[in-house]
């Protein structure tokens, strides 16, 4: 069973965490609550959980503070209702950052991405420069999304979509949608091979995002998602991958 420790010097806040987790995750069992950052930190190094929920504004040691500080295999997730912190979190080796007040969707696509990558963690140093970089042949598995002095990372696997727009790309996950300055020729090389196809000159999708492609009246292809209610019509330079379909 997955253990977790959440720490927030709010009380209302605390059980708030505390009880979302409950309701969308059941199996993880949470071993501590702590009420300030010298608390989060013993109890850390004292239980060793697989996880932990970090405000970061509070008394004594900061949220970053315990991060930096936290046994290496606990992943860790800022709650916090300051996103200006985004950068420094990354830096910390964040797995997440969740903006109060918490959004059940977000928290839930939160917890699918700790479950599906429990045995990893991503070098989030790494991750920025990667992404930073033009193409090399190289697959990307994380992107660098956000404007002005907020950046966070994406994992490639929770994109449904990308559609550029003027002169930013936008990245579509299942809640929410980001900006990202790399243009889909740039793009599309760097993607896993065979999980993404582009439809347009202006979009590209997830292939397992895919419900079903239908023919219309006057024979264009239209393109939906299993999972958002968006529909695409698939231009005719793009249609040729479709064929069989």
């Amino acid at each position: 069973m997955p253990t977790a420790l959440i720490a927030d010097d709010e009380p209302l806040l605390l059980e708030e965490i505390g009880s979302q987790l409950g309701m969308l995750w059941p199996e993880l069992e949470i071993i501590c609550r702590a009420r300030h950052g010298a608390e989060a930190l013993a109890a850390l190094n004292r239980e060793q959980p697989d996880y932990a929920f970090l405000d970061i504004r509070m008394p004594g040691l900061t949220g970053l503070d315990v991060a930096k500080n936290a046994p290496a295999h606990t992943r860790i997730v800022f709650v916090t209702a300051y996103d200006a912190y985004a950068l420094a979190a990354f830096d910390a080796a964040a797995v997440d950052y969740l903006l109060k007040p918490l959004e059940p969707g977000r928290l839930a696509a939160c917890i699918a991405k700790l479950q599906r990558n429990s045995t990893s963690q991503p070098n989030w140093q790494t991750a920025l420069q990667q992404a930073e970089q033009p193409a090399t042949g190289k697959t990307l598995d994380w992107l660098t999304v956000g404007l002005a002095d907020t950046t966070r990372l994406v994992a490639i696997d929770e994109v449904i979509y990308f559609e550029a727009s003027d002169k930013y790309t936008e990245v579509v996950t299942l809640h929410e949608r980001h900006l990202m300055r790399t243009s889909l020729k740039t793009l599309l090389p760097q993607l896993p091979a065979g999980r993404f196809a582009q439809i347009h000159r202006s979009v590209i999708v997830s292939l397992p995002a895919v419900d079903r492609i239908e023919r219309d009246l006057l024979g264009r292809l239209r393109l939906y998602l299993r999972v958002r209610d968006e529909a695409f019509v698939i231009s005719r330079s793009y249609a040729g991958q479709f064929k069989q379909m």
